[in-house]
Protein backbone atom coordinates (compact mmCIF):
# COMPACT_ATOMS: atom_id res chain seq x y z
CA UNK A 1 0.00 0.00 0.00
CA UNK A 2 1.68 3.03 -1.18
CA UNK A 3 0.00 5.22 1.09
CA UNK A 4 0.89 3.85 4.46
CA UNK A 5 1.71 5.52 7.25
CA UNK A 6 5.49 5.20 7.53
CA UNK A 7 8.68 7.22 8.66
CA UNK A 8 11.04 8.54 6.29
CA UNK A 9 14.69 9.08 7.13
CA UNK A 10 15.78 11.66 5.31
CA UNK A 11 19.39 13.16 4.57
CA UNK A 12 19.18 16.84 4.14
CA UNK A 13 22.40 17.42 3.15
CA UNK A 14 25.27 19.77 5.07
CA UNK A 15 22.97 22.83 4.75
CA UNK A 16 22.75 24.08 1.17
CA UNK A 17 18.86 23.40 0.13
CA UNK A 18 20.09 22.49 -3.35
CA UNK A 19 21.77 19.40 -1.95
CA UNK A 20 19.00 17.87 -0.79
CA UNK A 21 18.37 14.35 -3.29
CA UNK A 22 15.63 14.29 -5.56
CA UNK A 23 14.14 11.09 -3.36
CA UNK A 24 13.93 13.19 -0.66
CA UNK A 25 12.38 16.26 -1.56
CA UNK A 26 9.73 13.62 -3.04
CA UNK A 27 9.62 11.66 0.43
CA UNK A 28 9.13 15.37 2.10
CA UNK A 29 6.45 16.68 0.07
CA UNK A 30 4.38 13.20 0.71
CA UNK A 31 5.04 13.52 4.65
CA UNK A 32 2.30 15.14 7.20
CA UNK A 33 4.59 15.21 9.77
CA UNK A 34 8.23 16.57 9.30
CA UNK A 35 10.50 15.87 12.49
CA UNK A 36 14.00 17.71 12.16
CA UNK A 37 17.09 18.14 13.84
CA UNK A 38 18.15 22.19 14.66
CA UNK A 39 21.14 21.65 12.43
CA UNK A 40 18.65 21.08 9.12
CA UNK A 41 18.95 24.55 7.35
CA UNK A 42 15.50 25.88 7.39
CA UNK A 43 15.19 26.45 3.43
CA UNK A 44 15.40 22.61 3.81
CA UNK A 45 11.86 22.83 4.25
CA UNK A 46 10.39 24.82 1.73
CA UNK A 47 10.12 21.22 0.20
CA UNK A 48 7.39 20.46 2.95
CA UNK A 49 4.06 19.45 1.84
CA UNK A 50 1.98 23.35 3.30
CA UNK A 51 -0.04 22.16 5.84
CA UNK A 52 2.30 19.60 7.09
CA UNK A 53 2.70 19.69 10.43
CA UNK A 54 6.40 20.76 11.41
CA UNK A 55 8.51 19.71 15.07
CA UNK A 56 11.60 20.94 15.68
CA UNK A 57 13.39 18.43 18.24
CA UNK A 58 16.22 20.81 18.60
CA UNK A 59 20.07 19.72 18.72
CA UNK A 60 21.24 16.73 16.36
CA UNK A 61 22.93 14.99 18.96
CA UNK A 62 20.64 14.40 21.84
CA UNK A 63 21.05 12.25 25.19
CA UNK A 64 19.78 9.14 25.52
CA UNK A 65 16.53 10.39 27.38
CA UNK A 66 15.88 12.53 24.23
CA UNK A 67 16.54 10.20 21.90
CA UNK A 68 14.00 8.10 23.38
CA UNK A 69 11.39 10.63 23.48
CA UNK A 70 12.24 11.48 19.26
CA UNK A 71 11.68 7.49 18.79
CA UNK A 72 8.60 7.81 20.95
CA UNK A 73 6.90 10.43 19.04
CA UNK A 74 7.51 9.33 15.55
CA UNK A 75 5.85 5.66 16.88
CA UNK A 76 2.95 7.71 17.67
CA UNK A 77 2.54 9.95 14.62
CA UNK A 78 2.97 6.78 12.60
CA UNK A 79 0.18 5.39 14.57
CA UNK A 80 -2.06 8.15 14.45
CA UNK A 81 -1.80 7.42 10.70
CA UNK A 82 0.39 10.10 9.60
CA UNK A 83 3.04 9.60 7.73
CA UNK A 84 6.68 11.20 8.87
CA UNK A 85 9.61 12.57 7.69
CA UNK A 86 12.60 12.51 9.91
CA UNK A 87 15.03 15.22 8.25
CA UNK A 88 18.74 14.53 9.68
CA UNK A 89 21.64 17.02 8.84
CA UNK A 90 23.75 15.25 6.49
CA UNK A 91 23.14 11.41 6.18
CA UNK A 92 20.78 9.72 8.56
CA UNK A 93 23.45 6.85 8.83
CA UNK A 94 26.83 8.75 9.26
CA UNK A 95 27.59 9.69 12.16
CA UNK A 96 24.30 10.51 13.10
CA UNK A 97 21.82 8.74 15.65
CA UNK A 98 19.22 7.74 12.52
CA UNK A 99 20.07 4.23 12.89
CA UNK A 100 19.38 3.80 16.00
CA UNK A 101 15.95 5.17 15.61
CA UNK A 102 15.45 3.33 12.80
CA UNK A 103 15.97 0.05 14.99
CA UNK A 104 13.63 1.71 17.55
CA UNK A 105 11.30 1.44 14.96
CA UNK A 106 12.04 -1.87 13.97
CA UNK A 107 11.41 -2.75 17.52
CA UNK A 108 8.13 -1.93 17.22
CA UNK A 109 6.80 -2.68 13.79
CA UNK A 110 6.53 0.57 12.54
CA UNK A 111 7.26 1.04 8.50
CA UNK A 112 10.21 2.87 7.50
CA UNK A 113 12.80 4.19 4.75
CA UNK A 114 16.26 5.57 5.09
CA UNK A 115 17.28 8.07 1.76
CA UNK A 116 20.60 8.83 2.28
CA UNK A 117 22.08 12.50 2.01
CA UNK A 118 25.35 14.31 1.45
CA UNK A 119 27.18 13.47 4.59
CA UNK A 120 28.52 16.73 6.30
CA UNK A 121 32.13 15.34 6.00
CA UNK A 122 31.89 14.98 2.05
CA UNK A 123 29.99 17.43 1.35
CA UNK A 124 31.43 20.57 2.91
CA UNK A 125 34.90 20.59 2.12
CA UNK A 126 34.73 21.28 -1.59
CA UNK A 127 32.06 24.32 -1.20
CA UNK A 128 35.70 25.97 0.61
CA UNK A 129 37.84 24.65 -2.45
CA UNK A 130 38.82 21.36 -0.54
CA UNK A 131 39.67 18.52 -2.42
CA UNK A 132 39.52 15.71 0.71
CA UNK A 133 40.91 12.60 -2.05
CA UNK A 134 43.89 14.55 -4.61
CA UNK A 135 46.60 12.21 -5.89
CA UNK A 136 50.05 13.05 -3.76
CA UNK A 137 47.63 13.92 -0.58
CA UNK A 138 47.64 10.51 0.91
CA UNK A 139 45.94 7.43 -0.18
CA UNK A 140 43.20 7.06 2.99
CA UNK A 141 40.79 9.44 3.89
CA UNK A 142 39.92 8.56 7.78
CA UNK A 143 36.05 10.44 9.15
CA UNK A 144 36.43 10.93 12.80
CA UNK A 145 33.26 11.60 14.75
CA UNK A 146 32.91 14.73 16.78
CA UNK A 147 30.78 16.14 19.02
CA UNK A 148 28.58 19.71 18.53
CA UNK A 149 28.36 19.92 22.67
CA UNK A 150 30.43 22.05 24.76
CA UNK A 151 31.80 19.47 26.76
CA UNK A 152 35.33 19.26 24.52
CA UNK A 153 35.50 15.64 25.30
CA UNK A 154 38.45 14.09 22.37
CA UNK A 155 36.86 11.12 20.20
CA UNK A 156 37.70 7.58 21.61
CA UNK A 157 40.10 6.97 18.75
CA UNK A 158 44.15 5.94 18.41
CA UNK A 159 45.43 9.15 17.98
CA UNK A 160 49.36 7.44 17.47
CA UNK A 161 47.74 5.62 14.77
CA UNK A 162 45.84 8.42 13.63
CA UNK A 163 48.62 10.83 13.51
CA UNK A 164 50.80 7.85 11.48
CA UNK A 165 48.18 7.76 8.47
CA UNK A 166 49.67 9.24 5.34
CA UNK A 167 46.42 10.92 4.09
CA UNK A 168 43.17 13.43 5.43
CA UNK A 169 41.36 13.23 8.42
CA UNK A 170 38.06 14.90 8.47
CA UNK A 171 36.16 15.58 11.22
CA UNK A 172 33.02 18.05 13.03
CA UNK A 173 34.24 19.67 15.62
CA UNK A 174 32.22 21.78 18.75
CA UNK A 175 33.89 24.61 19.19
CA UNK A 176 35.71 23.02 22.75
CA UNK A 177 36.52 20.51 21.50
CA UNK A 178 38.41 21.83 18.12
CA UNK A 179 41.32 22.89 20.27
CA UNK A 180 42.13 19.88 21.83
CA UNK A 181 41.38 17.87 18.96
CA UNK A 182 44.27 20.01 16.81
CA UNK A 183 46.74 19.79 19.54
CA UNK A 184 46.23 16.27 20.18
CA UNK A 185 46.84 15.06 16.66
CA UNK A 186 50.11 17.43 16.31
CA UNK A 187 51.54 15.98 19.95
CA UNK A 188 50.96 12.16 18.54
CA UNK A 189 53.18 13.00 16.14
CA UNK A 190 51.26 14.66 13.13
CA UNK A 191 53.59 16.83 11.06
CA UNK A 192 53.34 20.66 12.73
CA UNK A 193 52.69 22.11 9.46
CA UNK A 194 50.54 20.00 7.73
CA UNK A 195 48.33 22.59 6.01
CA UNK A 196 44.71 22.39 7.93
CA UNK A 197 41.08 24.03 7.06
CA UNK A 198 38.27 25.11 9.34
CA UNK A 199 35.14 25.71 7.62
CA UNK A 200 32.02 26.74 9.70
CA UNK A 201 28.01 27.15 8.15
CA UNK A 202 29.71 24.69 5.28
CA UNK A 203 27.49 25.60 1.70
CA UNK A 204 26.04 28.33 3.13
CA UNK A 205 26.12 32.17 2.22
CA UNK A 206 27.22 32.39 5.31
CA UNK A 207 30.29 30.13 5.42
CA UNK A 208 33.81 31.05 6.63
CA UNK A 209 36.93 29.37 6.24
CA UNK A 210 40.02 29.50 7.96
CA UNK A 211 43.01 28.06 6.99
CA UNK A 212 46.57 27.26 8.58
CA UNK A 213 48.52 24.68 9.89
CA UNK A 214 48.52 22.00 12.61
CA UNK A 215 50.75 24.07 14.69
CA UNK A 216 49.91 27.25 14.12
CA UNK A 217 45.84 26.53 14.61
CA UNK A 218 46.42 24.36 17.51
CA UNK A 219 48.22 27.53 19.17
CA UNK A 220 45.96 30.05 18.26
CA UNK A 221 42.96 31.99 20.13
CA UNK A 222 40.09 30.61 17.74
CA UNK A 223 37.47 32.80 16.85
CA UNK A 224 34.47 32.86 19.39
CA UNK A 225 32.51 31.02 17.26
CA UNK A 226 29.32 29.55 18.78
CA UNK A 227 29.11 27.04 15.92
CA UNK A 228 30.95 23.30 15.05
CA UNK A 229 33.37 23.33 11.87
CA UNK A 230 34.07 20.65 9.77
CA UNK A 231 37.85 20.38 10.05
CA UNK A 232 40.60 18.81 6.80
CA UNK A 233 43.75 17.80 7.91
CA UNK A 234 45.95 16.89 5.28
CA UNK A 235 48.30 18.59 2.19
CA UNK A 236 44.84 18.55 0.43
CA UNK A 237 43.86 22.38 2.57
CA UNK A 238 46.62 24.06 0.77
CA UNK A 239 44.58 23.84 -2.35
CA UNK A 240 41.98 25.97 -1.51
CA UNK A 241 43.17 28.65 -3.15
CA UNK A 242 43.20 26.94 -6.31
CA UNK A 243 40.11 25.21 -6.04
CA UNK A 244 37.76 28.16 -4.39
CA UNK A 245 34.40 28.68 -6.48
CA UNK A 246 31.52 29.42 -3.85
CA UNK A 247 32.98 32.13 -1.37
CA UNK A 248 34.65 33.88 -4.26
CA UNK A 249 30.95 34.72 -5.91
CA UNK A 250 30.60 38.47 -6.52
CA UNK A 251 27.66 38.71 -4.06
CA UNK A 252 28.78 36.06 -1.27
CA UNK A 253 28.12 37.42 2.18
CA UNK A 254 26.05 39.96 0.89
CA UNK A 255 22.10 39.95 2.93
CA UNK A 256 19.72 41.18 -0.14
CA UNK A 257 16.37 42.07 0.68
CA UNK A 258 13.55 40.78 -1.99
CA UNK A 259 10.08 42.40 -0.88
CA UNK A 260 7.69 40.79 -3.65
CA UNK A 261 5.45 38.42 -2.67
CA UNK A 262 6.73 35.17 -2.27
CA UNK A 263 4.67 33.84 -4.67
CA UNK A 264 6.37 35.94 -7.05
CA UNK A 265 10.05 35.63 -5.95
CA UNK A 266 11.43 32.63 -6.78
CA UNK A 267 13.04 34.00 -9.52
CA UNK A 268 14.90 36.76 -7.99
CA UNK A 269 16.07 34.71 -4.85
CA UNK A 270 17.21 31.93 -7.62
CA UNK A 271 19.74 34.66 -9.13
CA UNK A 272 20.71 36.34 -6.53
CA UNK A 273 21.69 33.14 -4.40
CA UNK A 274 23.16 31.76 -7.60
CA UNK A 275 25.97 34.58 -7.28
CA UNK A 276 26.43 33.89 -3.84
CA UNK A 277 24.22 36.41 -1.79
CA UNK A 278 22.14 35.63 1.47
CA UNK A 279 18.78 36.13 0.36
CA UNK A 280 16.15 37.96 2.57
CA UNK A 281 12.25 37.37 1.81
CA UNK A 282 10.24 40.63 3.39
CA UNK A 283 7.30 40.68 0.74
CA UNK A 284 5.35 43.65 1.92
CA UNK A 285 1.92 41.26 1.11
CA UNK A 286 0.67 38.31 0.73
CA UNK A 287 -1.44 36.83 -1.93
CA UNK A 288 -4.67 35.35 -0.89
CA UNK A 289 -7.59 34.20 -3.34
CA UNK A 290 -10.54 36.40 -3.64
CA UNK A 291 -14.03 34.96 -1.71
CA UNK A 292 -15.74 34.76 -5.17
CA UNK A 293 -14.67 33.48 -8.83
CA UNK A 294 -17.92 33.68 -9.97
CA UNK A 295 -17.42 36.67 -12.39
CA UNK A 296 -13.53 35.23 -13.78
CA UNK A 297 -15.07 31.70 -14.12
CA UNK A 298 -18.43 33.35 -16.42
CA UNK A 299 -15.50 35.68 -18.13
CA UNK A 300 -13.15 31.94 -19.08
CA UNK A 301 -16.23 30.63 -19.81
CA UNK A 302 -16.95 33.10 -22.75
CA UNK A 303 -13.37 34.24 -23.28
CA UNK A 304 -13.50 33.83 -27.39
CA UNK A 305 -15.89 36.84 -26.83
CA UNK A 306 -12.23 39.08 -25.82
CA UNK A 307 -9.78 40.59 -28.30
CA UNK A 308 -7.54 40.82 -25.62
CA UNK A 309 -6.26 39.19 -21.92
CA UNK A 310 -4.04 41.54 -20.25
CA UNK A 311 -2.32 40.41 -16.95
CA UNK A 312 -0.26 42.38 -15.41
CA UNK A 313 1.11 40.27 -13.19
CA UNK A 314 2.53 36.43 -12.81
CA UNK A 315 -0.06 36.36 -10.34
CA UNK A 316 -2.82 36.84 -12.61
CA UNK A 317 -1.77 34.57 -15.40
CA UNK A 318 -1.60 32.07 -12.92
CA UNK A 319 -5.39 32.52 -11.26
CA UNK A 320 -6.22 32.92 -15.33
CA UNK A 321 -4.57 29.13 -16.18
CA UNK A 322 -6.14 27.46 -12.99
CA UNK A 323 -9.74 28.69 -13.62
CA UNK A 324 -9.17 27.77 -16.93
CA UNK A 325 -8.17 24.13 -16.28
CA UNK A 326 -10.46 23.83 -13.22
CA UNK A 327 -13.55 24.70 -15.83
CA UNK A 328 -12.23 22.02 -18.30
CA UNK A 329 -11.91 25.08 -20.83
CA UNK A 330 -10.30 24.08 -24.16
CA UNK A 331 -7.30 26.68 -24.52
CA UNK A 332 -8.33 26.37 -28.24
CA UNK A 333 -10.67 28.74 -27.35
CA UNK A 334 -8.12 31.35 -26.91
CA UNK A 335 -7.55 31.33 -30.89
CA UNK A 336 -7.99 34.85 -31.71
CA UNK A 337 -6.94 35.92 -28.32
CA UNK A 338 -4.03 37.89 -27.66
CA UNK A 339 -2.63 37.31 -24.32
CA UNK A 340 -0.39 40.40 -22.72
CA UNK A 341 1.38 39.37 -20.15
CA UNK A 342 4.15 41.55 -17.80
CA UNK A 343 7.70 39.87 -16.57
CA UNK A 344 9.86 36.85 -17.72
CA UNK A 345 8.27 34.55 -15.44
CA UNK A 346 4.75 35.11 -16.51
CA UNK A 347 5.57 34.60 -20.29
CA UNK A 348 7.82 31.05 -18.81
CA UNK A 349 4.38 30.10 -17.32
CA UNK A 350 2.09 30.42 -20.50
CA UNK A 351 4.91 28.95 -22.61
CA UNK A 352 4.77 25.59 -19.78
CA UNK A 353 1.49 25.14 -21.09
CA UNK A 354 2.34 25.89 -25.09
CA UNK A 355 0.44 28.96 -25.31
CA UNK A 356 2.29 31.84 -26.96
CA UNK A 357 2.08 35.33 -25.23
CA UNK A 358 1.54 37.99 -28.21
CA UNK A 359 2.35 41.11 -26.13
CA UNK A 360 4.99 40.76 -23.65
CA UNK A 361 6.68 43.07 -21.51
CA UNK A 362 9.38 43.41 -19.04
CA UNK A 363 8.09 46.14 -16.65
CA UNK A 364 4.33 47.50 -15.97
CA UNK A 365 4.21 50.64 -17.51
CA UNK A 366 0.56 51.35 -19.32
CA UNK A 367 1.33 53.58 -21.69
CA UNK A 368 3.94 51.23 -23.44
CA UNK A 369 1.10 48.58 -22.65
CA UNK A 370 -1.62 50.58 -24.40
CA UNK A 371 0.81 51.28 -27.41
CA UNK A 372 1.23 47.63 -27.89
CA UNK A 373 -2.55 46.41 -28.15
CA UNK A 374 -3.43 49.09 -30.58
CA UNK A 375 -0.47 48.08 -32.34
CA UNK A 376 -1.16 50.84 -35.06
CA UNK A 377 -5.42 50.08 -35.39
CA UNK A 378 -6.07 51.56 -32.29
CA UNK A 379 -8.76 49.96 -29.25
CA UNK A 380 -11.63 51.61 -29.85
CA UNK A 381 -14.48 48.85 -29.28
CA UNK A 382 -11.79 46.00 -28.19
CA UNK A 383 -13.18 44.72 -25.96
CA UNK A 384 -10.21 43.54 -22.83
CA UNK A 385 -10.61 41.18 -19.93
CA UNK A 386 -8.21 42.79 -17.60
CA UNK A 387 -7.24 40.43 -14.46
CA UNK A 388 -5.01 41.67 -11.46
CA UNK A 389 -5.20 42.60 -7.67
CA UNK A 390 -8.89 43.35 -6.40
CA UNK A 391 -8.98 47.05 -6.04
CA UNK A 392 -5.49 47.94 -7.64
CA UNK A 393 -4.41 51.21 -7.38
CA UNK A 394 -3.04 51.82 -10.82
CA UNK A 395 -4.83 53.27 -13.38
CA UNK A 396 -4.33 50.44 -16.26
CA UNK A 397 -8.22 50.09 -16.51
CA UNK A 398 -9.25 53.79 -16.87
CA UNK A 399 -6.51 54.32 -19.43
CA UNK A 400 -7.13 51.45 -21.62
CA UNK A 401 -10.81 52.98 -21.27
CA UNK A 402 -9.70 56.61 -22.67
CA UNK A 403 -7.91 55.14 -25.63
CA UNK A 404 -11.57 53.35 -26.10
CA UNK A 405 -11.53 50.05 -25.09
CA UNK A 406 -14.24 48.08 -23.36
CA UNK A 407 -12.70 46.80 -20.59
CA UNK A 408 -14.02 43.96 -18.39
CA UNK A 409 -11.69 44.35 -15.06
CA UNK A 410 -11.83 41.59 -12.68
CA UNK A 411 -9.70 41.09 -9.13
CA UNK A 412 -7.97 37.54 -9.72
CA UNK A 413 -6.41 37.56 -6.53
CA UNK A 414 -6.14 39.98 -3.31
CA UNK A 415 -2.81 41.46 -1.59
CA UNK A 416 -3.36 41.44 2.22
CA UNK A 417 -0.01 43.59 4.15
CA UNK A 418 2.20 41.80 5.96
CA UNK A 419 2.90 44.17 9.09
CA UNK A 420 6.06 44.10 11.34
CA UNK A 421 5.79 41.63 13.86
CA UNK A 422 3.73 39.21 11.56
CA UNK A 423 4.63 35.44 12.26
CA UNK A 424 6.92 34.00 10.72
CA UNK A 425 8.20 37.33 9.12
CA UNK A 426 11.70 38.91 9.29
CA UNK A 427 11.83 42.10 11.70
CA UNK A 428 13.16 44.12 8.49
CA UNK A 429 13.09 47.46 9.90
CA UNK A 430 14.86 46.11 12.28
CA UNK A 431 17.86 44.91 10.32
CA UNK A 432 17.57 48.26 8.01
CA UNK A 433 18.16 49.94 11.44
CA UNK A 434 21.50 48.11 12.63
CA UNK A 435 22.96 48.15 9.26
CA UNK A 436 22.64 44.49 8.07
CA UNK A 437 21.43 44.80 5.45
CA UNK A 438 23.28 45.26 2.04
CA UNK A 439 20.82 45.80 -1.22
CA UNK A 440 17.22 45.79 -0.84
CA UNK A 441 15.10 45.19 -4.03
CA UNK A 442 11.82 46.43 -5.81
CA UNK A 443 10.27 44.86 -8.58
CA UNK A 444 7.01 46.85 -8.85
CA UNK A 445 5.84 50.30 -7.98
CA UNK A 446 3.23 48.85 -5.49
CA UNK A 447 5.91 47.38 -3.46
CA UNK A 448 7.48 50.60 -2.73
CA UNK A 449 4.29 52.21 -1.99
CA UNK A 450 3.45 49.35 0.28
CA UNK A 451 6.79 49.08 1.66
CA UNK A 452 6.60 53.08 2.75
CA UNK A 453 3.01 52.65 4.25
CA UNK A 454 3.92 50.24 6.45
CA UNK A 455 7.11 51.78 7.69
CA UNK A 456 6.34 55.64 7.27
CA UNK A 457 8.02 57.45 4.76
CA UNK A 458 10.18 59.93 6.81
CA UNK A 459 11.59 56.49 8.42
CA UNK A 460 12.01 54.82 4.94
CA UNK A 461 13.68 57.53 3.58
CA UNK A 462 16.23 57.77 6.98
CA UNK A 463 16.98 53.60 7.19
CA UNK A 464 17.32 53.59 3.30
CA UNK A 465 20.48 55.95 3.69
CA UNK A 466 22.79 53.45 4.16
CA UNK A 467 21.40 50.75 2.11
CA UNK A 468 21.98 50.49 -1.56
CA UNK A 469 18.44 50.33 -3.60
CA UNK A 470 18.06 48.48 -6.76
CA UNK A 471 14.65 48.80 -8.64
CA UNK A 472 13.89 46.56 -11.69
CA UNK A 473 13.27 49.77 -13.74
CA UNK A 474 12.69 53.57 -14.57
CA UNK A 475 8.55 52.95 -13.29
CA UNK A 476 9.68 51.31 -10.09
CA UNK A 477 11.96 53.69 -9.39
CA UNK A 478 10.14 56.80 -10.44
CA UNK A 479 7.73 55.57 -7.93
CA UNK A 480 10.47 55.29 -5.20
CA UNK A 481 11.97 58.70 -5.66
CA UNK A 482 8.39 60.27 -5.74
CA UNK A 483 8.10 58.66 -1.89
CA UNK A 484 12.20 60.03 -0.85
CA UNK A 485 13.50 56.56 -1.69
CA UNK A 486 16.78 57.07 -4.29
CA UNK A 487 17.39 54.28 -5.69
CA UNK A 488 21.41 53.54 -6.80
CA UNK A 489 21.02 50.69 -8.72
CA UNK A 490 18.37 50.98 -11.93
CA UNK A 491 18.67 48.36 -14.94
CA UNK A 492 18.93 49.51 -18.61
CA UNK A 493 17.02 46.19 -19.52
CA UNK A 494 13.61 46.03 -17.33
CA UNK A 495 14.36 41.74 -16.11
CA UNK A 496 15.29 40.34 -12.87
CA UNK A 497 18.23 39.05 -14.32
CA UNK A 498 19.55 42.15 -15.57
CA UNK A 499 18.42 43.85 -12.22
CA UNK A 500 20.90 41.30 -10.53
CA UNK A 501 23.76 41.93 -12.92
CA UNK A 502 23.34 45.78 -12.13
CA UNK A 503 23.66 44.83 -8.34
CA UNK A 504 26.77 42.62 -9.31
CA UNK A 505 28.46 45.31 -11.38
CA UNK A 506 27.28 48.15 -8.46
CA UNK A 507 29.32 45.66 -5.74
CA UNK A 508 32.27 45.61 -7.59
CA UNK A 509 32.19 49.22 -8.93
CA UNK A 510 30.45 51.38 -6.29
CA UNK A 511 31.47 54.20 -8.45
CA UNK A 512 29.37 53.45 -11.75
CA UNK A 513 26.46 55.00 -12.72
CA UNK A 514 22.73 54.35 -10.81
CA UNK A 515 21.71 53.18 -14.53
CA UNK A 516 22.79 49.74 -15.87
Amino acid sequence: MPNRPTVYFIGAGPGDSGLLTLRGAACLGRADVVVYDRLVHTAVLRHARPGAERIDVGRAAPQGTDRDAIAYLLVEKVREGKKVARLKWGDPFIFDDGGEEALFLHEHGIPFEVVPGVPAAVGTPPYAGVAVTYRGGGDTLTLVRGHEDASGKLPRVDWDSLARLDGTIVCYAGPSQLPAMLSTLRDHGRPADEPVALIYNGTLVTQRTIVGTLGSLAEAALPADPHPAIVVVGRVAALREHLRWFDVKPLFGRRVVVTCPREQARELAELLEDQGAQVVLAPTVRLAPVDDYSELDAACADIARFDWVVLPRLSGAEVFLRRMFASGIDFRNLKGVGLCAIGHSAVERFADVGLRVDVARAEFRPDAIIEDLSAGKGLRGRRVLLLQAEGARDNLASELRKAGAEVAEIGAYRTVRIMPGDAGEPDLYKMLLERQVDVITFTSPSTVVEFVDIHGKDAVADVLRTTLVACVGPVTAQAAVALGVMPAIVPEEFTMSAMVAAIVRHMRNPGAPAAG
